[in-house]
């Protein structure tokens, strides 16, 4: 029954009341897995196979929305901008890229080595890359979680965020040259 009424909101819900959570940066990954599978298990299309297309359409748009609430919840990044956009903060890559200047030269600096291992198809030197780009999110992660959770210090965040965006990019652009190499 909590699922059904849960569902009979659907569109009015945050991403986090969707899934009974309270809406913070560090949440419970099972937690949230859980209430995913369980909202799924009753609107999934397949239980509306049998009823008018009304009822499939419904369940079409709710699956989806829950879809989308899901990625974005289980994603850090995608989190911590969710919750800033709930509390009234664009992150405006477009407009503010204005970073401190020691981490756009830390940037640079990994552009260019992951230029340099990707001419070289050094496959070692981008998985070291890889694992300290991803030490380096994890402590970010942390950050924010202490600024978005704990101080309430949204525009602080913000700025973290536009970093751990940096920060995903490049790990994304090393994933693809080591895709490349390996292949």
């Amino acid at each position: 029954m909590r699922v059904r009424r849960r569902v009979a909101s659907l569109h009015m819900k945050t991403h986090f009341e969707l899934f009974g959570l309270e809406p913070a940066y560090a949440l419970e990954a099972e937690r949230l897995e859980r209430a995913y599978r369980e909202i799924q298990s009753t609107i999934h299309p397949d239980r509306f196979a049998q009823q008018g297309d009304a009822a499939r359409r419904a369940s079409i748009e709710w699956s989806a929305r829950v879809n989308e609430a899901y990625r974005t919840l289980r994603d850090p990044l995608e989190r911590a901008r969710y919750l800033l956009e709930l509390k009234g903060l664009e992150l405006g890559m477009e407009t503010n890229t204005a970073m401190p200047p020691e981490f756009l030269a830390r940037q640079m600096e990994l552009r260019e080595s992951l230029e340099l291992a990707a001419a070289e198809k050094d496959a070692g030197a981008l998985e070291r890359q890889h694992a300290a780009l991803r030490a380096e999110r994890r402590q970010l992660e942390q950050a924010l979680a202490e600024l978005i959770d704990a101080r309430r210090d949204y525009p602080g965040a913000a700025a973290l965020t536009r970093k751990l965006m940096f920060l995903d990019r490049l790990d994304r652009e090393i994933d693809a040259t080591l895709a490349e190499i390996e292949a």
